[in-house]
């Protein structure tokens, strides 16, 4: 498995593993609205099913973000080759190596560091579309496009 191989099913498994966190979060909160039960002191019932509701809202909209990334994943295909980046691309660069996928900062596989990064990140948008030998000026520092994966 190459590099490129390694940091998408990475990725995937990142993505995969916060959609867990949110499904376990979004069942206890269910739970917790279920079993709350009305009692004496009617405004604390009611205080409390307020912030359930405030925190279920907040689990979907994290939801509806993981769909989201999932769709962007979705679309990679790690066996193009492509002379000019995009999504998917794997880059390297003089500053560093990206992976062009999702926003997810700075991986480390095999004692090597990766940034992982969405195409409409700011160095995504800059990056979009180049080819190698091609630079970019990203905050104040000249980076140039060596190869592509």
């Amino acid at each position: 498995m190459n590099i490129k191989e390694i940091l998408y099913n990475d990725t995937l498994q990142f993505v995969e593993n916060r959609y867990q966190v949110v499904q376990n979060l979004i069942s206890s909160i269910q739970q917790s609205l279920q079993s709350e039960t009305k009692s004496s002191a009617g405004d604390k019932h009611e205080t409390g099913r307020a912030m359930l509701q405030l925190e279920r809202e907040k689990a979907g909209n994290q939801y509806i973000e993981i769909e989201r990334l999932q769709h962007v994943l979705n679309r990679i295909d790690i066996k193009k080759i492509s002379t000019k980046i995009s999504l998917g691309s794997l880059v390297t660069t003089n500053k560093g190596i990206y992976f062009i996928a999702i926003g997810r900062g700075l991986v480390n596989i095999n004692n090597h560091d990766y940034y992982v990064i969405a195409l409409n990140s700011p160095i995504g948008k800059l990056l979009f579309g180049k080819e190698k030998g091609d630079a970019v000026v990203f905050n104040k520092q000249k980076i140039e496009i060596l190869t592509i994966q």
